[in-house]
């Protein structure tokens, strides 16, 4: 589960077979206080991927700055590159979606958006899809 913001317009992509998928950097961040009572922040970066109906939703309704709610599974792939070197990237497939609103909506006394939720019912075609991309770098 996280509650980050996106790091880029969504992209979407559409296979062969006419699915829908996107990727998404979402950064997540952690305040905390130093040992000085200095407060710190710490940014990490997830790469999130969004299939079918929720990879449409996300095209429509998530900018750059965005606030979303994403619950998923890790999963970790490898591929290799141009250069023959072998590649490793572990993206969270998204199951759930709740779209928060944006970054500064809540800083600029304007009304808060309401939250959608957007559940994908998981099927056993998504691990058959995913290895049609596994050689995919994305």
């Amino acid at each position: 589960m996280l509650i980050g913001n996106a790091g880029k317009d969504p992209e979407v992509r559409h296979l062969e077979n006419g699915v829908a998928v996107v990727t998404l950097p979402v950064a997540t961040t952690e305040r905390y206080k130093d040992r000085n009572g200095e407060i710190k922040e710490q940014t990490e970066w997830h790469n999130v991927v969004f299939w079918r109906s929720l990879a449409d939703i996300v095209e429509k309704y998530v900018r750059k700055g965005g606030q979303i709610f994403v619950e998923g599974k890790l999963r970790t792939r490898s591929w290799e590159d141009q250069s023959g070197q072998k590649k490793y990237i572990t993206e969270i497939v998204a199951e759930n979606l709740r779209l928060l609103g944006h970054r500064g909506d809540h800083d600029n006394n304007q009304p808060q958006q309401s939250s959608q939720q957007y559940n994908k019912p998981v099927t056993s075609n998504d691990a058959d899809l995913m290895s049609d991309v596994d050689d995919l770098p994305f």
